[in-house]
């Protein structure tokens, strides 16, 4: 599937790295990855998450928005994420595809791919049939992967 690699947007980068930084709070589990989130309204960073910040085996995107007073207020925000999001989840929760389209998210940025150690995952697509832009920001896979190396061999 082909993806726009890069749509420049000013503070892309900043907000990735914000998510990096998040990806490495995650404590390392066997069988999940380590991802960090930043949710941004308006040029303006709204909540933060990481994986397994919140109780219940909770993904980086789900912890963001299950920080915010209203869900409303995810509504044409745009998901820095530091790994393609979930579209299928080994524990059986909600994944974090379904919950971006509920939240009505209008723009994705993501540092990688998820790899398919775990599961195979069909994020970008779901999300793009949904009408959401999703682009990749280049030269920050490396960074985006490093927190998951207990997993990719």
């Amino acid at each position: 599937m082909s993806l726009t690699q890069y749509t420049h947007e000013p503070r892309d980068r900043e907000f990735m790295q914000i998510a990096i930084e998040k990806a490495n709070e995650s404590v390392p589990v066997e069988k999940a990855y380590c991802v960090g989130a930043v949710l941004v309204q308006n040029d303006r960073l709204l909540t933060t998450g990481f994986s397994r910040e919140l109780p219940g085996n909770t993904h980086a995107e789900e912890c963001a928005l299950l920080k915010l007073q209203d869900i409303n207020q995810a509504k044409g925000g745009i998901m820095y994420t530091t790994m393609e999001p979930c579209s299928t989840r080994l524990s059986g929760n909600r994944p974090c595809t379904d919950r971006l389209i509920e939240a009505q998210i209008e723009r994705v940025v993501m540092g990688v791919r998820e790899p398919p150690d775990l599961v195979q995952c069909t994020g970008i697509q779901q999300l793009k049939d949904h009408g959401i832009e999703v682009v990749v920001v280049p030269d920050v896979e490396e960074a985006c992967l490093a927190p998951n190396r207990h997993i990719l061999k």
